[in-house]
């Protein structure tokens, strides 16, 4: 399983840390802030 995810300098994304717990997780923003990048 998943726990967390860390991206760093890819496209868009400067830094993100994810982290997932247990559960229904949802991913929004605007139009051109990396969400498929993430996906």
């Amino acid at each position: 399983m998943l726990n967390t995810l860390s991206i760093r300098n890819l496209a868009v994304v400067e830094r993100v840390d994810v982290h997932f717990y247990p559960g229904f997780h949802v991913l929004t923003g605007e139009t051109g802030a990396g969400k498929s990048i993430i996906i």
